[in-house]
């Protein structure tokens, strides 16, 4: 889901917190590898004010993502540093309302019609990439997926995940691994 994909541009590396977009370059190739998702071409290039505005609404994302999975634990990366939950909602709301959508029929010959979703007007690419990111966030937040939202425990991981499993305690394997590591260090430390 684009939603998880863009939250989790934040990462944890053994020295800590990575932001994968951390600049222009980053979320050029960011958006280019997302190019489908986002409407955008594949010689797509960010701007430096696109890039703030996509950071300010993963902020947000990421606060909503927090109160999603209260009163359990919130992804450590950055929970210090995000916007308050009704600031968040607001700039999503915004975002997402920027670029209407209206159904297009498509009919191909010999085939059935299909309904899409296009973009009812004219809008600039941050709005129409901001839009795309704050409806994926809003499917994720309003749906029934929600419920199953959860910050990973592992140590030093800083990802949200969907649980897909009812006994998945961790957005991988390699967390789980590092978690059980983990426990059974401090278990076994003063003997």
């Amino acid at each position: 889901m684009l939603a998880l994909e863009f939250v989790s541009t934040v990462r944890a590396t053994r020295s800590g917190p990575l932001d994968t977009l951390s600049d222009v370059a980053d979320m050029t190739g960011w958006g280019r590898a997302h190019a489908a998702e986002l409407g955008l071409a594949t010689d797509f290039t960010a701007t430096e004010d696109l890039w703030r505005e996509v950071i300010e609404l993963r902020q947000a994302v990421r606060a909503l993502f927090a109160r999603a999975v209260a009163p359990g634990p919130v992804s450590s990366a950055d929970a210090d540093r995000l916007p308050g939950a009704a600031a968040s909602l607001d700039l999503v709301n915004a975002a997402a309302l920027a670029v209407p959508r209206a159904p297009r029929l498509e009919w191909p010959d010999g085939g059935e019609p299909v309904a899409t979703d296009v973009p009812a007007g004219r809008a600039g690419e941050s709005a129409r990439i901001r839009a795309a990111l704050a409806a994926s966030a809003i499917e994720l937040l309003a749906g029934p997926e929600r419920g199953q939202l959860h910050a990973c425990p592992a140590p030093r991981c800083v990802l949200y995940f969907v649980k897909e499993h009812p006994r998945q305690e961790w957005c991988s394997v390699g967390c789980g691994n590092r978690a059980r590591a983990a426990r059974h260090y401090h278990q076994h430390k003063g003997r």
